[in-house]
């Protein structure tokens, strides 16, 4: 298992909120291939899918919602903390 970074977060937050791989990768200055392989190693890293996409749709599954959330809580406190 590989380390999960603050690249990894960040990645999974942005497509979270942009809910499309084109713009969060923009959000976050990646090119949209190097943000798909982000994702999807975050997501083997885990061992839980926390998107289900296909060529029109990017959506949360049930486990992407709550970790959204706490991605979301963490990287907020970590920012203040800087």
């Amino acid at each position: 298992m590989r380390a999960i970074n603050l690249r990894h977060l960040r990645a999974f937050l942005a497509v979270a909120e942009h809910l499309h791989f084109t713009k969060a990768a923009e959000a976050v200055y990646l090119t949209q291939p190097a943000l798909s392989a982000l994702i999807r190693t975050l997501e083997s890293d885990l061992g839980v899918r926390l998107l289900e996409r296909n060529t029109r749709v990017v959506e949360l599954t049930p486990i992407g919602r709550e970790f959204y959330k706490n991605v979301q809580k963490l990287l907020v406190e970590f920012d203040e903390a800087i």
